[in-house]
């Protein structure tokens, strides 16, 4: 058995290894390319979005006004931005979601497509919505909710529109958020070596 798995490893070796003179080139430009994924990840602070941290949510400067009038919320004091905007049903739909949310958010913000009034998506607001449910259950399992005239159910914020964001609409809603600082993208042994020479 562990011979022909061997053999196939070797079929498929032989099959996609590149011919001998373009070897060496295949190598070096397999390094400079792993590099450079591995220097995106580091200066996007890629495993900060594996926690449940708020502070992750703001490694894009256009979430500050959101962040800040969370912090100054009720919420603030008793739920993260997870517990709100990510399924909370289990590990496998929370970090699937995150994953897709948060491929498209670094994407939009790498590419400079960020509008200025942020708005959720429909996803997003289904989401929000069964959080708002699942964590307010014993304050409205004793009320109908408002339906909408095409007979759905209308979002806990038509009425609770304040609740927890205050009326952020854009980047200029909070322009003096005070917000924590973000760590600082240079390694230190650059800051060390190159930094000192340069005063």
């Amino acid at each position: 058995m562990y011979n022909t798995m061997f053999d196939k490893l070797d079929k498929f070796i032989d099959k996609t290894a590149p011919p001998g003179r373009w070897k060496v080139p295949v190598i070096v430009v397999s390094g400079i390319l792993t590099g450079l994924v591995l220097l995106i990840l580091y200066i996007g602070n890629a495993t900060s979005y594996l926690s449940d941290e708020p502070e992750t949510c703001i490694n894009c400067h256009v979430m500050y006004p959101q962040y800040t009038s969370w912090q100054h919320s009720s919420h603030g004091r008793f739920a993260t931005c997870n517990d709100c905007h990510v399924p909370q049903t289990n590990p496998i739909d929370k970090y699937l979601f995150k994953a897709s949310d948060g491929l498209r958010h670094s994407t939009m913000f790498t590419l400079r497509l960020e509008p200025q009034v942020i708005r959720i998506k429909d996803a997003g607001a289904e989401v929000v919505q069964k959080n708002c449910m699942r964590c307010h259950e014993k304050m409205i399992d004793h009320t109908s909710l408002i339906r909408n005239e095409d007979g759905s159910d209308k979002k806990c914020w038509t009425c609770h529109e304040e609740t927890p964001h205050g009326t952020v609409s854009s980047l200029s809603s909070f322009p003096n958020s005070r917000v924590p600082l973000l760590n600082p993208v240079v390694p230190d042994w650059i800051k060390e070596n190159y930094i000192k020479k340069i005063k």
